[in-house]
């Protein structure tokens, strides 16, 4: 018994030793670590809503800045905050903001998901009346107040051009503008330099009241008035199994179907604003229909990175999904990832990350 109870404090010292190893040394008070990449564009989702151990999260935002990225994006749900009306616990989302903040990664946060006090009982967790809307417009001021000056962008909402991220109503891009505006006025009173961006739409080809083409629904908002209310586009351009120099069209989902969004812009005069591609990527799943090969899935997410450094200029950022997930999802997200849920680099990894840092 005795040496049974030595074997067993050896062996949690020795896991506690190499917990410790992983979890990067940190900067000092009001001290940045320097960015690694010759490529200022690359970012990534980081995806850290449901991971709760401190030093994982540390973890991740230094092995970001390792692989080269600058961009982190990361969901902010407002029911994981604000458990009742003006009532808050912010201390998960300290730790994300102070482990980027560390690492000198600049922070897109994505606010939605409405708590069940703020929306009618029985309604979805992304269903918002018009006193969700405010009680919403509440909670972007309260966490813009609390960040200013350490998160400077904000992403009001997540394809709301689908009925499922619409708390499954019709989708409607007027109301999606009343939400836009209600959402930048309150930042804009609180950190007048915070950068706003709409919700990123879904790449769709349907034209239902379920799910509106990406494009046409984009045009209606501008038809609302939605120019007045964003900083900067936000767009999510999935490859599927297109590469990404495979041309844009408006019959097509691929990358490039973000050239046909800067098109809406221009065409509506915002020719002067810029994008951030807040999700991107490939999947390499072995038996997905929308999933490509491994090597296929390195090589374009570098030229990716290339073709918006290379032909966008108004591209500030490509984030792709999705850098790690705590746990598996076992299903084709697993397949999305750059590191896997013990911090393995998969070859993609590698490949930006020399691609990046050379």
């Amino acid at each position: 018994m005795r040496v049974a109870g030595v074997l067993l404090l050896g062996l949690t010292l020795l896991g506690l030793l190499l917990a410790a190893s992983l979890v990067p040394a940190r900067a000092g008070p009001g001290e940045r670590r320097p960015l690694e990449s010759f490529h200022p564009t690359l970012g990534v989702h980081t995806r850290l809503t449901d991971e709760v151990e401190p030093w994982k999260i540390q973890r991740t935002m230094a092995m970001v800045r390792q692989m080269g990225a600058r961009w982190v994006v990361e969901y902010f749900p407002w029911t994981y905050i604000e458990l009742a009306k003006g009532q808050y616990d912010w201390a998960h989302a300290d730790l994300v903001i102070e482990a980027a903040e560390a690492e000198g990664l600049t922070l897109v946060a994505r606010i939605d998901h409405v708590p069940a006090w703020a929306r009618p009982p029985g309604t979805s967790d992304r269903y918002l009346d018009e006193r969700g809307m405010r009680e919403y417009g509440d909670f972007v001021a309260a966490f813009a107040r609390r960040y200013q000056g350490r998160v400077s962008h904000y992403i009001i909402w997540n394809e709301p051009n689908t009925t499922l991220e619409w708390g499954f109503r019709p989708v409607d891009p007027v109301a999606y503008v009343a939400l836009l505006k209600t959402a930048y006025r309150r930042i804009k009173a609180v950190d007048p330099r915070a950068v706003v961006l709409p919700a990123a739409l879904a790449p769709t080809l349907e034209r239902t009241t379920e799910n509106l083409n990406d494009l046409d629904y984009l045009q209606r908002m501008y038809d609302a008035g939605a120019r007045e209310y964003f900083d900067l586009m936000n767009i999510h351009a999935y490859g599927l199994r297109n590469p990404p120099d495979d041309p844009p069209a408006p019959d097509r989902l691929n990358f490039a179907r973000a050239a046909l969004v800067r098109e809406v812009m221009v065409r509506n005069g915002d020719a002067a604003k810029a994008a951030l591609i807040s999700e991107a990527g490939w999947n390499d799943h072995p038996r997905w229909t929308k999933a490509v090969r491994p090597a296929q899935r390195v090589e374009y997410t570098v030229r990716a990175i290339q073709k918006a450094e290379q032909e966008w200029p108004w591209v500030v950022g490509v984030c792709f999904w999705n850098f790690r997930l705590p746990f598996p999802a076992r299903n084709y997200n697993d397949y999305y990832t750059f590191v896997d849920q013990e911090f393995r680099p998969k070859p993609v990894y590698q490949a930006v990350r020399d691609y990046a840092t050379r």
